[in-house]
């Protein structure tokens, strides 16, 4: 930099990369300004240099003579971190345009509370959910800054990166700057550091660098670093894909072999690197194929090696090469792969190891993305695996044993890999028990993915798994790559959440990171002598910062082989008020860092544990948010008087008249939603691969993605084209002129208004419909619902809906004696089939990352009354009761049970529901008009039962324009008696949330819970038990024994009795008696029927007969449906066995009438008498 001479002139200060001026430069005035002589005269002799001043020469910071009484003298220099902080020496800390952008992190709360105290007062959980190599959207609007959607790259000048020479902090916007800028302190340590020469910028009146505008890290919250020599271990590899195909019986027999060779063939030419790219192949049955790729060869050449035990290379050279070079015998090799194995000639067996290590072999110089395509359990070699899936254990404590490795090896392997920078896909396709816990511990420790296709059917599966490979394959990657978190001293993190191995405390190895990869971090207030090594050390208290700043910073390789750092800073203002911190929480957020955190628990303890943890949290979160906000209008929407609707509100007195805070008020819903998911749901209906799959998928789900998972939309379709708003059509948008010049989309009506159309969503921003509710009580006989959980689509169609629109979209009349796997839904050709596709394919953009290709998704048609189908529909009801240990909860009866927990405990009154517990009532008794696992009984009707056409919509949610208003309280029914509350006060409502915003993304509020009397009946035939089913399309066969009565064993952790006078006992333990899971047995005579039930039909049993005679148990029934499992003959029903337990427990004999106690009620679901089961 330049400065003023005695003459006086303009000063030149350079604020390249590499200017700025060194000590005692720049500063220059405008003309005719004194030199710097004079000007230092002029002061009164104070120098501008560094160093001590002149003897008995006043400054801005001392006056002459002895200091103040109580002021202490301060020497820079020896103590810099005691430097009073000067006004305006730091930037705006809550500034919007210096901010993460959403699309990449999201903290559970906006505001941190300032002390461990308050935060055990707020009861919310501290941490945070990170996508670190995300891409932010482009702006949609002209309030969009450029900061949070464009990522700048620096390429650093002669002075290096300027990090704290104590934490290894990178300089960010967020610190301060001292002695006109020759130092800045560190806001992580609260370290002073020297400003090098090179980077020396003189500060402006507001004491911030002038060249602020200049330095992209200064004024974004995210920022590339060009990173130079001495972070790089070796030199930048070229980006490898190297493919591991199971070619077994069971590959071939299922189809999975043609759809691998058709993902992988489409990925080809987008693979990232360009011209660098290597590929290799092997695959494997009861010996290892390799191929040999040799450059500009038609065909490859393959050797085969049946010697497990001791495994060679048979030829080292073009096994892994340029894909440029080799695309000829590449595309040869896919061609002719589903055709070069024959079923009849494969082995059945599959030795996984031994592949895994002759790969291990090829990629370790190199490393890369390995992806493995298994479908037979490994049976050979090294890593094969035992069946140990044990039936008997489903639904009871011991089940978590299946779902931890059995096998060490899969540890191990994996570990090498993440040395050697491999990352691993790992995509299964099981028509049989294959121990995928074993098998998971790949992409978990190398930062890979775990994708399922059980009973794998190419007619149903094959675009979502061409669509997935495409995706994981073709998107810009972080190879080699390491990512730390650090966080201002004070705080600490305490857990990561996601697929990486851990070196050290808090160094996470990626060998692969894509804008897929999702980390989650608790944080906590540390207050150790020590600290923790992420904050510099110390533990001293936060009283002295307003704000705390936490920092991500990943170090990889682009796929150009240019080593790079993405450094992401993020500062939160501290609170010492819990009403603030309690406001600032997001309800998304915290479910999904509950969610990740209940997949851990649930692995060391069990699921039933994990399941009342969630909702012992869920009840302590809105127990605190309402005792912070002291006051309110109850349960009721925003702005609903006091005095209203009962259902609607807490009711009583005390904590249940206060309403929780608007940001809050989804989280029950959530929760609820959480606990009926596969990964966490009890019952024995849930495959251990399965929910394997399940908790992967849960797993590495960002915050919008997990709410979508577990709370899916559900959508009437049959009246579309006389819906306002054009559902189907995109949305009109307006073009504008931003400030900076450029061009920038302005959306109109994207949220769901009270005008009554539906939020839109996708690349095109397509109009949904209105949403309704997810409970049976929104579906119609006449109707076509299309339900979208962000995986996988359903379309339920009524056995009397409208036959223009059932030709239109499936092309036939009817589909009640169609062949369900011959009919597949019709995307073009009509108005209404063009719209519904368009839909679905708008679900599934995903617009938070506009940039990587969409996934299509699995489409499931669902014929009214096809059990095998509709068991697994209604568990994406998670409005509704679902029979299982804390999951016999409809939404009203939990939102009573969070609201009546509040003032007295968890249990309130005798008999009270305990946080996730069950009833064991009268000789485990179920709660009149329980859900059974998976859903409807062949031939029952769910609670609630579906109307028939041409019916008044009694008792569920208006027209969809209106679907979540509340209704008049006129129109309002008080249910009957509820154990969460006291006889008569009319409770057993449910918040009204306010309606869904930002692109329909927030899940809307549940459907009006009136319970009105039940219709006159179903549509003719529809208790009639169906004929014995075929398979379920895409279905596992499941072992013998799954879903049978068994012997008594040891109660299962969580089960509860009814609570003692006065509430339970935390932790009790259950009484004696029979354990109950989620299994009940017949209710007592004299309790009605449940709502919608035709009389006689049977009550929902999960796909059980009636009980025998006296009680005994009888022959076993089928089991409930389980992922596609193989359905079995139904019994005839006079042979029909009483109804299990869900945790695998016989019914014991029933007692008398006269000494049973009646079971809770619940709402106006009250089942038939025993002896109208005949």
């Amino acid at each position: 930099g330049g400065g003023g001479g005695p003459g006086g002139g303009v000063a030149n200060v350079g604020f390249g990369y590499g200017g700025g001026g060194g000590p005692g430069g720049g500063g220059g005035g405008p003309p005719g300004a004194p030199g710097m002589q004079n000007l230092s005269s002029g002061m009164g002799g104070m120098s501008l240099n560094p160093g001590p001043q002149p003897p008995n020469q006043p400054n801005s910071f001392q006056q002459p003579g002895p200091p103040p009484p109580g002021v202490q003298p301060i020497n820079t220099l020896q103590q810099p971190s005691n430097i009073p902080q000067q006004p305006g020496a730091a930037p705006d800390q809550n500034d919007p345009t210096v901010q993460i952008p959403t699309q990449l992190f999201q903290m559970t709360t906006d505001l941190l509370p300032s002390t461990q105290s308050l935060a055990n007062a707020t009861k919310i959980p501290l941490g945070g959910v990170l996508r670190p190599f995300a891409s932010p959207p482009p702006p949609t609007s002209t309030t969009a800054s450029p900061s949070t959607t464009t990522i700048p790259i620096i390429q650093p000048g002669s002075a290096g990166i300027i990090r704290c020479k104590r934490c290894r902090t990178y300089i960010n916007p967020f610190a301060t700057w001292f002695e006109n800028g020759r130092r800045w302190r560190c806001n992580i340590c609260q370290q002073l550091n020297e400003v090098p020469s090179a980077y020396f910028c003189h500060l402006d009146s507001q004491n911030r660098r002038r060249d602020i505008d200049q330095r992209p890290e200064l004024g974004h919250g995210v920022v590339e670093w060009v990173a130079p020599s001495e972070y790089m271990v070796r030199p930048p590899q070229a980006p490898s894909y190297f493919f591991v195909i199971d070619v077994s019986q069971a590959a071939i027999a299922s189809g999975m072999l043609g759809g691998v060779a058709a993902a992988i063939s489409k990925s080809l030419d987008d693979l990232p690197g360009g011209e660098r790219t290597k590929v290799g192949f092997i695959t494997f049955d009861t010996s290892v194929h390799y191929y040999s790729l040799k450059p500009g060869s038609s065909q490859a050449q393959m050797m085969v090696v049946g010697d497990l035990n001791e495994l060679f290379v048979p030829a080292p050279d073009h096994l892994l090469t340029d894909l440029k070079d080799a695309r000829m015998a590449v595309d040869h090799l896919l061609e002719n792969l589903p055709t070069m194995f024959r079923e009849r000639d494969a082995p059945a067996d599959s030795c996984l190891g031994p592949a895994l290590k002759a790969a291990f072999t090829i990629t370790k110089g190199i490393g890369g993305r390995m992806c493995i395509f298994q479908a037979s359990p490994p049976s050979l070699g090294e890593g094969a695996v035992r069946m140990r899936d044990n039936p008997r254990i489903l639904g009871g404590p011991d089940e978590v044993t299946l779902l931890r490795p059995d096998v060490s090896w899969y540890k191990e392997t994996a570990l090498e890999f993440s040395r050697a920078q491999i990352a691993v896909d790992l995509y299964l396709f099981p028509n049989r028990y294959v121990d995928c816990a074993s098998m998971a511990e790949l992409p978990k420790l190398t930062a890979g993915f775990l994708q399922g296709f059980p009973g794998f059917d190419p007619r149903t599966d094959s675009d979502k798994l061409e669509s997935i490979v495409y995706r994981r394959l073709t998107q810009p990657t972080a190879f080699e790559a390491v990512l730390r978190i650090r966080c201002t001293k004070g705080m600490r993190i305490s857990r990561f959440y996601g697929n990486f191995h851990i070196r050290g405390t808090d160094l996470l190895a990626l060998p692969n990171c894509n804008s897929d990869s999702v980390y989650a971090f608790d944080l906590c207030h540390d207050e150790s002598p020590g600290g923790s090594p992420t904050n510099g050390g110390g533990g001293a208290s936060m009283t002295a910062n307003s704000s705390v700043t936490i920092q991500s910073a990943l170090l990889y390789t682009t796929d150009d082989g240019e080593r790079r750092i993405r450094v992401a800073t993020q500062s939160l203002r501290l609170s010492s008020r819990p009403a603030e911190v309690m406001a600032s929480a997001d309800a998304a957020c915290i479910t999904t860092l509950l969610a990740k955190q209940a997949l851990g628990h649930g692995l060391k303890t069990n699921l039933d544990m994990a399941r009342n943890r969630l909702i012992q949290v869920c009840v302590e979160t809105v127990r605190a948010a309402k005792d912070s906000s002291g006051g309110g209008n109850g349960y009721g929407p925003p702005g609903s008087a006091p005095g209203g609707n009962p259902a609607l509100s807490g009711g009583g007195g005390g904590d249940d008249t206060v309403a929780i805070p608007p940001n809050l008020r989804l989280l029950p819903l959530y929760i609820l939603s959480l606990l009926k998911h596969a990964a966490i749901r009890g019952g024995t209906d849930v495959h251990p691969d399965e929910r394997i799959c399940a908790r992967a998928l849960l797993d590495s789900s960002y915050v919008q993605e997990t709410v979508e998972l577990i709370h899916p939309r559900l959508f009437a379709v049959h009246n579309l084209e006389r819906e306002p708003g054009g559902v189907g059509l995109p949305t009109s948008v307006t073009t504008v002129i931003g400030e900076d010049g450029e061009e920038k989309v302005v959306e109109e009506n994207t949220d769901d208004d009270d005008d009554g159309m539906g939020s839109v969503v996708g690349r095109e921003r397509i109009r949904l419909p209105r949403p309704v509710g997810l409970s049976v009580d929104s579906l119609s006989s006449d109707g076509i619902y299309v339900l979208d959980n962000g995986v996988d689509v359903y379309v339920w169609v009524g056995r009397a809906s409208d036959p223009a629109a059932t030709v239109a979209l499936f092309g036939v009349e009817s589909l009640e004696h169609a062949n369900m796997q011959q009919i597949r839904l019709i995307t073009q050709g009509n108005d209404i089939a063009t719209r519904l596709s368009t839909i679905i394919q708008a679900l599934h953009e995903d617009h938070e990352l506009p940039g990587a290709p969409p996934v299509s998704p699995k489409i499931l048609i669902v014929r009214e009354g096809d059990a095998g189908m509709e068991s697994r529909f209604f568990w994406n009801l998670v409005e509704d009761r679902a029979q299982f240990n804390g999951g016999t909860y409809t939404y009203p009866e939990f939102m009573q049970f969070v609201n009546n927990a509040q003032a007295g405990g968890m249990a309130p009154g005798p008999g009270g529901m305990p946080p996730g517990g069950m009833y064991q009532g009268a000789q485990g008794g179920m709660p009149p008009g329980g859900m059974p696992p998976g859903g409807m009984p062949p031939g029952g009707i769910p609670p609630g039962g579906m109307r028939p056409p041409n019916m008044q919509n009694r008792g569920g949610p208006p027209p969809p324009a209106s679907s979540y208003a509340p209704p008049p309280a006129s129109n309002y029914v008080p249910p009957h008696p509820s154990p969460m509350g006291q006889p008569g006060d009319g409770r057993g409502g449910a918040p009204m949330p306010p309606a869904p915003s930002g692109g329909g993304m927030m899940p809307p509020a549940p459907s009006v819970m009136t319970r009105a009397p039940a219709p006159p009946g179903p549509p003719a035939g529809y208790g009639q038990p169906p004929a014995p089913l075929a398979p379920p399309l895409g279905g596992f066969a499941p072992p013998a024994g799954y879903g049978q009565p068994l012997a008594p064993v040891a109660p299962p952790s969580g089960g509860f009795a009814p609570s003692p006078p006065g509430g339970m006992t935390p932790g009790a333990p259950p009484p004696g008696g029979p354990p109950s899971s989620g299994g009940y047995g017949p209710p007592p005579p004299g309790v009605g029927r449940p709502h919608g039930m035709a009389p006689g039909a049977p009550p929902s049993g999960g796909g059980y007969g009636p009980p025998s005679s006296g009680g005994r148990p009888g022959p076993p029934g089928p089991p409930p449906n389980s992922g596609g499992y193989m359905q079995q003959q139904q019994q005839p029903q006079q042979q029909a066995p009483p109804p299990p337990h869900s945790g695998g427990y016989m019914q014991q004999q029933q007692q008398p009438q006269q000494q049973a106690p009646p079971p809770p009620h619940s709402g106006n679901y009250m089942p038939d008498p025993p002896t109208q089961y005949y």
